[in-house]
């Protein structure tokens, strides 16, 4: 524990919140925590840091930036969340939700299809169409990818950067999938 009974040390912090010590440094860099002090040459937060990371890992769990996040937590502890920016959010979500709804119903009928040949069945040619007319948008990390096309969505959208670990039946490294082919 920290030199007051109402302050937490940083390895007390990492512990309880589960970040690594290096991301309580960003959130500093960005003005969303700050330390009360320093015992020898650990930084000292106060208990209620704790409360203010739940609300940061709350707010990227729904997808704000810490940049959309950071006037939401203000320094002197009163929060001043924008409700017309929440409902925005949850619009956005929704439409997320619709959109990968539509796109894992296509997965399935791909998936359990009698034609003989995908490219035979209308309701895998309809997907393609609307993947080719920009209505099915392909994330921002997929057009980043070399070797694909970078398709002009109908609108954009935001999304995490490919730069985490890809899963176990991700294509190797410099393999060209486009993202449209279908077994």
């Amino acid at each position: 524990m920290g030199g007051h009974a109402n302050e937490l040390d940083i390895a007390e912090v990492v512990r309880r919140s589960g970040l690594p010590a290096s991301t309580l440094r960003h959130y500093e860099d960005k003005g969303l925590i700050a330390p009360v002090g320093r015992h020898g040459l650990r930084r000292q937060y106060a208990a209620s840091v704790l409360e203010r990371l739940a609300l940061i890992a709350l707010g990227r769990a729904a997808g704000f930036s810490l940049d959309e996040i950071a006037p939401m937590l203000a320094a002197d502890g009163r929060h001043r969340i924008d409700r017309a920016v929440l409902a925005q959010k949850a619009e956005a979500l929704d439409a997320t939700i619709h959109r990968l709804a539509a796109m894992r119903d296509g997965l399935r009928h791909a998936a359990a299809c009698p034609a003989p040949s995908h490219m035979e069945c209308p309701t895998f040619r309809r997907i393609v169409r609307a993947a080719t007319s920009g209505v099915i948008a392909v994330p921002e990390r997929a057009r980043r990818k070399p070797g694909l096309p970078t398709p002009q969505p109908a609108r954009k959208s935001r999304t995490r950067s490919a730069s985490k670990g890809q899963s176990s039946s991700a294509p190797p490294s410099g393999s060209r999938n486009t993202g449209t082919r279908m077994p």
